[in-house]
């Protein structure tokens, strides 16, 4: 067996062209490391907001709480359903929402404007979403014009900071007074403001997008489902309110990784291709220590094998560099449209051990792919015709 410190010398004699291929492969596991980490921030912030014991109803053949339209008078059928818990007062634990998109400006940009979700929530709404904390400022007051500003959206456009105001439509302006997040979940990409207020400017007098319900415990849903969706006239359909919210990130998260997988498809090839360069010209560097290796007594096997390692530990290098350098993106918010509710929402990169694992693999299979072929010209070399050059 050939020693291992022949092979981490030999990189090491050949800076530039270690270095050069170390940082490609690099890029390949960054930008990989980066779009999973993007895919699965989707997923986790969509995914917060739901809670496992909540049912949300929408209208039958809704996909989206946006899609959706629901009477008012349903909430109080939907409340009398079994299986929902209750607070201390005996009052089941459930609430009706109103979900609409408005268009604001962008801050430091030449008019440019984007989608912004809009909620429009009761009074007993921040007592509901027990993961919804305000962090500056205050709560809105019932029937008032004023809203809460996600955490994540705040300062991102025109009048989203504390005492500052924005039109939700025209000639109608809301005071932002305060400032709340949802541990890191879509609501933080969110203005909640008075549910009477969104109906009486958009027209929705008497309507709800949603109901949401707090469940005595998961258990319980079925039995809840049935309720729900027994009377066919009503037209609802029930689901877990995290399941619903699972829905929301597919679409989103396969676009992101579709998209970053071109990406790293094309980089790949270039680090292969950088690999079996870098391979190639140490295979024709070495020849005579090949030959002196083969002379020694050391079988083409073992001559491909060491080639073979050499190639797959100057992969790893630049998989590790990679791989730590992804981590920076841990830092990073990234705002791109939720396709589902045709609205801006702030992501976030969630790094998780078996992206960052994945991606060190994928690494050491570009290595390998990239010495095979010169490591098995090494192991074809001929000792006298190597001893001979």
């Amino acid at each position: 067996m050939i020693p291992i410190s022949y092979n981490i010398r030999s990189l090491a004699v050949r800076k530039a062209t270690t270095i050069a291929t170390a940082l490609g492969v690099a890029l390949v596991v960054a930008v990989l490391s980066a779009s999973q980490m993007l895919s699965n921030g989707i997923k986790n912030t969509l995914g917060k907001a739901g809670e496992p014991n909540n049912a949300i109803v929408l209208r039958k053949g809704a996909d989206t709480e946006m899609a959706s339209s629901l009477e008012s008078r349903m909430l109080n059928l939907i409340l009398a359903a079994p299986g929902i818990k209750r607070d201390n007062a005996g009052a089941p634990r459930g609430i009706g929402e109103l979900l609409v998109v408005i268009a604001l400006e962008k801050p430091d940009t030449s008019g440019q404007v984007s989608n912004v979700t809009l909620r429009g929530v009761s009074e007993g709404a921040l007592a509901f979403h027990d993961k919804v904390r305000i962090v500056e400022g205050r709560p809105a007051r019932p029937g008032a014009p004023e809203a809460l500003i996600g955490k994540r959206i705040r300062g991102q456009f025109k009048g989203l900071e504390i005492g500052q105001s924005f039109e939700i439509k025209k000639n109608l302006e809301v005071k932002a007074v305060g400032v709340f997040e949802a541990d890191g979940s879509s609501n933080e990409s969110e203005i909640w403001t008075d549910l009477d207020l969104v109906r009486s400017a958009f027209g929705r007098e008497g309507m709800l997008s949603s109901v949401l319900v707090e469940l005595e415990s998961a258990t319980k849903f079925d039995a809840f489902k049935t309720a729900m969706e027994r009377d066919k006239q009503l037209g609802l359909q029930t689901l877990p309110e995290v399941a619903y919210y699972e829905q929301q990130s597919e679409g989103t998260a396969k676009l992101v990784s579709w998209m970053m997988g071109i990406v790293v498809f094309f980089f790949s090839i270039g680090a292969i291709i950088g690999a079996m360069i870098t391979m190639y010209a140490a295979v024709a560097h070495r020849k005579r220590e090949v030959g002196t290796l083969r002379a020694l007594g050391f079988s083409r096997l073992t001559i491909l094998s060491s080639f073979l390692l050499e190639s797959t530990i100057l992969a790893f290098i630049g998989g590790t560099v990679g791989a730590v350098a992804s981590l920076a993106m841990g830092f990073v918010k990234f705002s791109m449209m939720n396709f589902n509710s045709w609205s801006e929402i702030s992501f976030s990169f969630d790094p998780t051990p078996g992206i960052l694992a994945t991606a060190l693999l994928i690494g050491g299979v570009m290595g390998v792919l990239g010495g095979i072929f010169p490591a098995f010209r090494a192991s074809r070399t001929s000792p006298v015709e190597a001893m001979r050059d």
